[in-house]
C-alpha cells in the first residue's frame, strides 16, 4: 500500500483539487527548474525534459479543472452534503469511502472564542461533542 501525505487544515477538510494545485505547482517548479538548466549549460535533454513537463502541467490544470467543477457542482446541488464532506464527516465525492475515518475536529479552534472573529458568533465550535474520529479511533 502506498503512503501518501495529506495535507490538513484546521476546520475543514480539504478536496482532492487541492492535492491536484499542489501537482501542477510541483511539476511547473520542475520545468522551470529544467529550463535554467538548460540556459546554465546548452545540454538540449534538459530542454526536452521541461517540455515534456510543461504538457504533464496542462494535463493536471486539466484535471484541477474538473475536479474543481465538481466540487462546485457538489455545492450547488446539495450544499448540506458539501458542509459534511468539509467539515469531514464524509469523504467528498469522487474519493475512496474505505476507510474513510472522519477528520479529528476536537482540536479546532472556536473563531469566535479563540480568534476573536467577532462575525463567527454564530459559528462557535464550542461545547461540541468529542469528535467522531476520536470515536472511531476508540481515544475516549
Amino acid at each position: 500500500m502506498d503512503a501518501v501525505w495529506v495535507r490538513g487544515v484546521t476546520g475543514i477538510q480539504l478536496h482532492h483539487v487541492t492535492d491536484l494545485q499542489d501537482a501542477g505547482r510541483f511539476l511547473g517548479n520542475a520545468a522551470m527548474a529544467l529550463r535554467a538548466a538548460h540556459v546554465r549549460t546548452g545540454a538540449d535533454r534538459y530542454s526536452g525534459i521541461a517540455t515534456e513537463l510543461r504538457a504533464l502541467v496542462e494535463r493536471v490544470r486539466e484535471l484541477e479543472d474538473e475536479a474543481r467543477s465538481s466540487m462546485h457542482e457538489l455545492h450547488s446541488a446539495d450544499p448540506e452534503r458539501f458542509v459534511r464532506c468539509r467539515d469531514g464527516h464524509e469523504p467528498w465525492p469522487g474519493e475512496i469511502p474505505a476507510g474513510f475515518i472522519p477528520r479529528h475536529t476536537c482540536k479546532d479552534e472556536c473563531l469566535y472564542h479563540d480568534r476573536e472573529v467577532l462575525a463567527a458568533i454564530m459559528q462557535c465550535t464550542c461545547g461540541r461533542p468529542p469528535c467522531r474520529a476520536c470515536e472511531i479511533g476508540g481515544k475516549l
